[in-house]
């Protein structure tokens, strides 16, 4: 098998929950603190050593591709200024990761989105992020996985314990310990009441899939709307071959919800070295 390089970002879907301010802006360019959500995400790849990024977008997305690429004219008016800090971390950004952009033009689910990409992934292991579900910690989430790929060289999910209110938000797993604790995963339930629920643990959007994976998204048939759930897809694969769950370690915001973006934005402005303590004493007065 050959290397984990490749990895794909679902970013076509509307924003519809954060109307109006995505009427003109991505989603994926909402920032958290001082970086678009997007960033974090790739940052977080490239930590894991995947540096090859396919975007899936949409319209209306072109601001994603323009944040990742060289703007010549921004940077020589930075450096013209003596604006030396914001210099380095514009260039950085710009030129962090090559990036390829795909188009999907109809919004048939999640499942579709990475099938976007099969001309770009191969016979090759491949990594999923969905950037709104934001994952802090020392060590990224998407290491966290790969460390569990490449002792395993199967397909593995990154999951998390959620409360019972919040099962019906989440695809559920249901799994076998084995041996030195490995998760492995038997069972998606995508969504399901609290009462048919198989466990707690969610999968919380990040993955690494061998590439039987996208082999069998071909063949998943549509569901309601038409959507091509990558959940199908998984269960099938977890049938064939091991599947793996890992339960992350870190901060998690799902801040593809408004609620979930504004806590995300305060508790990591107040862990932010520079602007931590200025927003701590704002809020003392308000509170």
């Amino acid at each position: 098998m050959r290397t984990l390089k490749k990895i794909i970002f679902p970013a076509a879907g509307m924003g519809s929950r954060f109307l109006p301010a995505t009427k003109a802006s991505p989603k994926e360019m909402l920032t958290i603190v001082d970086k678009p959500l997007i960033q974090y995400g790739v940052e977080e790849a490239l930590a894991a050593g995947m540096d090859e990024i396919i975007m899936i977008t949409g319209r209306g997305k072109r601001a994603i591709e323009d944040h990742f690429d060289i703007s010549a004219e921004l940077e020589a008016n930075l450096v013209k200024a003596g604006k030396r800090e914001l210099y380095q971390e514009v260039s950085r950004v710009a030129r962090m990761a090559e990036v390829i952009y795909v188009r999907q033009k109809e919004a048939l689910g999640l499942g579709h989105a990475v099938l976007c990409a099969q001309h770009w992934v191969t016979d090759e292991p491949f990594g999923v992020s969905l950037a709104d579900e934001l994952i802090i910690d020392k060590k990224p989430a998407m290491l966290q996985l790969r460390e569990v790929f490449q002792a395993t060289g199967c397909s593995v999910i990154g999951l998390m314990q959620v409360p019972e209110n919040q099962l019906s938000r989440y695809g559920i797993v249901d799994y076998i310990t084995e041996e030195k604790g490995l998760l492995r995963l038997t069972n998606m339930v995508e969504k399901p009441a609290p009462e048919d629920a198989p466990s707690h643990l969610a999968m919380v959007g990040r993955y690494i899939f061998t590439p039987a994976l996208m082999t069998l998204l071909k063949d998943v048939k549509p569901g309601r709307g038409g959507e091509i759930q990558l959940t199908d897809a998984i269960t099938t694969l977890a049938k064939q071959e091991p599947v793996y769950g890992v339960l992350l370690d870190g901060q998690r915001f799902d801040a593809g919800t408004p609620e979930g973006f504004l806590q995300a934005n305060a508790i990591l402005g107040l862990q932010h070295k520079v602007y931590g303590d200025t927003l701590r004493q704002t809020l003392k007065a308000y509170l």
